[in-house]
């Protein structure tokens, strides 16, 4: 298993181990349909064949395998109902796992009402088929373990639990998932099954109050998942009803009012999941003082309110606190206490005052989440001690003062420091952060230029400064970045040129952290299959519960002309350049026809001259292209229509001349306003004709001529031409003077005249002087 060992399953090569009783074959890399050589292995008692590309319907010759007792097909590609295949005849099986694969499994189960000695069955993630049940008998089986659920959730119809459930005594690990159960909580499976480990229901229409079997304690559950269903209470009994519980999700309910108190009874619980429902009211004093093996604490989205902890806290075991959507409004002191804490969400709340120093003490963090508050004050200099840190959020505050040069954790990925008040230069804060993947400042104050350093930090993706006090050129050093796929320095005072050698990468990237499985809260428990001595399942089963997500990180970008909000997977699929609003000039670099993959390009209200580059033909992703506000001139291309998922495109306010792009694909979907403020262009969408204006007109010169009365003279050619007529009219004067005595007589006795006219005027019009003594 895990082996080379790829291709299809030959009947000649199987054949050959006629006597084998366990083949495991396990992501291999075996394709196509299942051949019948396994059909010969009449010996056989454990088959694996997870995690491979096999399709098509298994062969009904597997009825030959009468000692079967495990088979796992998971993660293929098989096709077909199991009401209707070998599987039905082959009453050996124990174990029997079809997970991930395209199979129709009627949930009533009924044609396995025989199969005596199974005991599990993992069907999770296929089609799974309502239908009417008529069968009331009882089925043969007693089941240790079921999963079932459905590839696609179900349309809005429901429907029951399956008959067979109720016959159940045995069961340890029940997950039934995605499948639209209706009615009440099942306590009766609680009731008939003492031995229950697991009971997982999430992701069903199950509601009402939820009420737990009052007669006996099961003090084996650990886990209890009801999230994502109608029920609207956390039932009184709880505590009583699980006393050794370790796993709660309730999650996405209609669960209103305080968290109850009795949380504070139980002290087994290591999860705990209360988030999107409609709690209010702050984290009670019993649940923080009991709950003190708790690793994992999710109250997001709710309506809470007061501080993020009470006064007194013992959740000093506590990795994960997601506190976020709430409307708590203080950092006590008391979460110091959780010095072990890795994951910190707290945002969107109305937190207010500064950021306690003292969370720089807090070595054991990955996140510190703490976007959307109040907070005020400068950034601790004790964050400059966090340097296992891998993501900073603190955007969306008041935060002001610089960023602390000291601070450079050596693995931090992800720093948002957006809308505050930061100011200063960056100096050498994120000096050496060379594992950083996204760099947000935008909307602040900072000043001066960006530093050099930045081209040493290669892994950085998304580089967003807008709308602060930057100036200098754009640094030459951003061509050292062969992954950045987002730039976004708009809104600044960067001057100069446009660096040729800008890349923004063309791979789709993502921007999750890839957090240790080890660092997930886990339950442990023997595993099902030890006692029925499967050679393959041997071991203990780590239940990991939901999927842990690295938080509300979210990057915006102005693209279309307007600003979207980009979160999760999407941030590592945009890709743009932002340069607009500054005070850049020289010609557009045609390299950044190069960058085929981007998806938006914005240059616009910027001192660019020249033409726009035909390479821009090139950008066949690119949704969103503003040039406007510049000094650009010459014709539009023509090839610029071939750019099929364009869907914002400006040029207006340039000085560009000639006819408008053929007005096909996309470019029949701009208006005016793309071309507006350039009395040289013409055709349609603008009301100027092109058959009514200059065929050819002159074109504006870079070298500092200049384009007078709408453009029609070139004044260069202008000045030259003044200059000799000026000369051929003296020469022309003189000749004629000198030819006619008469002639010359008369003009110099009219210079003369205007000469003395011009002294007398002089003599008679201005004041006189007036004499000044100077009396000692």
């Amino acid at each position: 298993m895990g082996n080379e060992l790829k291709g299809t399953i030959y009947s000649e090569g199987i054949r050959a181990l006629k006597s084998i009783e366990i083949l495991l074959l396990q992501s291999c890399g075996l394709t196509g349909n299942l051949t019948h050589g396994l059909c010969e292995l009449r010996n056989l008692q454990e088959l694996d064949l997870k995690d491979n590309k096999l399709e098509g319907n298994l062969p009904w010759c597997w009825t030959n395998l009468t000692f079967l007792r495990f088979l796992d097909v998971s993660s293929n590609h098989f096709t077909g109902n199991i009401a209707s295949s070998p599987l039905t005849k082959m009453s050996s099986l124990e174990y029997l796992a079809l997970s991930d694969n395209l199979f129709q499994i009627p949930i009533s189960f009924g044609s396995f009402f025989n199969h005596s000695k199974l005991k599990v069955i993992d069907c999770m993630d296929n089609q799974l088929v309502v239908e009417t049940e008529f069968q009331t008998l009882a089925p043969s089986f007693q089941l240790i373990g079921i999963r079932l659920s459905n590839r696609d959730r179900l349309d809005n119809s429901t429907t029951s639990f399956p008959n067979f459930l109720y016959y159940q005594h045995d069961l340890q690990k029940v997950e039934l998932s995605q499948l639209n159960f209706n009615g009440k909580f099942p306590s009766w499976l609680l009731e008939n099954n003492t031995g229950l480990l697991t009971l997982l229901l999430p992701n069903n229409s199950l509601s009402g109050p939820i009420q737990l079997p009052s007669s006996h304690p099961i003090p084996q559950l650990l886990a209890l998942d009801v999230s994502n269903n109608h029920f609207r209470n956390i039932p009184n009994n709880l505590a009583k009803a699980f006393p050794g519980l370790e796993f709660l999700n309730m999650s996405t309910n209609a669960i209103g009012g305080n968290i109850p108190p009795l949380f504070g009874d139980m002290t087994s619980l290591k999860f705990l999941d209360l988030s999107n429902n409609q709690l209010f009211g702050g984290v009670p004093e019993q649940l923080a003082m009991g709950c003190y093996r708790l690793r994992f604490l999710k109250l997001s989205n709710n309506n809470m309110q007061g501080p993020i902890l009470p006064r007194h806290s013992n959740l000093t075991n506590l990795f994960y606190l997601y506190l976020d959507h709430n409307h708590f409004t203080k950092i006590p002191d008391s979460l110091s206490n959780s010095s072990y804490l890795e994951f910190l969400f707290i945002g969107h709340n109305n937190l207010s005052g500064s950021v306690p120093g003292w969370m720089g003490n807090m070595s054991s963090l990955f996140v510190l989440d703490m976007p959307n508050n109040h907070l005020e004050g400068p950034i601790p200099t004790e964050f400059c001690h966090l340097n296992g840190v891998w993501v900073l959020d603190l955007s969306e505050n008041n935060i002001s003062g610089t960023i602390p040069s000291c601070f450079k954790p050596p693995s931090i990925r992800v720093v948002q420091l957006s809308e505050n008040r930061l100011q200063g230069p960056l100096s050498h804060a994120l000096y050496n952060s060379t594992s950083l993947r996204m760099l947000d400042l935008s909307n602040n104050h900072l000043t001066g230029s960006i530093p050099d350093w930045i081209g040493s930090l290669s892994q950085l993706r998304i580089l967003l400064l807008k709308n602060n006090h930057f100036e200098g050129k754009v640094p030459i050093q951003l061509c050292h970045l062969s992954g950045l796929s987002l730039i976004d320095l708009s809104q600044n005072n960067f001057s100069g040129d446009i660096p040729p050698c800008i890349n923004i990468t063309s791979e789709e990237r993502t921007l999750e952290v890839d957090w240790s499985p080890s660092l997930l809260p886990y339950l442990e428990f023997p595993t099902l299959l030890q006692d029925l001595n499967i050679t393959q399942k041997q071991g203990v089963v780590q239940y990991m519960g939901p999927q842990i997500t690295m938080g509300p990180t979210q990057v915006v970008f102005t693209t279309k002309g307007i600003s979207l909000t980009y979160k999760g997977r999407i941030m590592g699929l945009i890709s743009g350049i932002d340069l607009s609003c500054n005070k850049l000039s020289g010609h557009i670099p045609p390299e950044i026809g190069n960058l085929s993959q981007i998806r938006a390009l914005n240059l616009s209200h910027n001192k660019l001259s020249g033409i726009i580059p035909e390479s821009f033909s090139n950008l066949k992703n690119i949704e969103s292209l503003d040039l406007s506000n510049n000094t650009l001139n010459g014709k539009i291309p023509s090839q610029l229509i071939e750019l099929n998922s364009l869907s914002k495109f400006n040029v207006s306010y340039n000085n560009l001349s000639g006819p408008t792009p053929q007005r096909t694909f996309q470019f029949g979907t701009f208006d005016e306003n793309s071309y507006t403020g350039n009395p040289l262009l013409c055709g349609q969408p603008l009301p100027r004709s092109c058959t009514a204006t200059i065929e050819s007109p002159p074109r504006a010169v870079s070298n500092g001529s200049e384009l007078d009365y709408g453009g029609l003279i070139d004044m260069g050619t202008f000045y030259v031409s003044f200059a000799v007529s000026y000369i051929i009219v003296l020469l022309a004067i003189g000749t004629i003077l000198c030819i006619n005595p008469q002639w010359r007589r008369a003009w110099f006795h009219l210079i003369e005249v205007c000469i003395n006219s011009c002294y007398y005027f002089l003599v008679d019009n201005l004041p006189k002087p007036k004499r000044i003594f100077l009396w000692k």
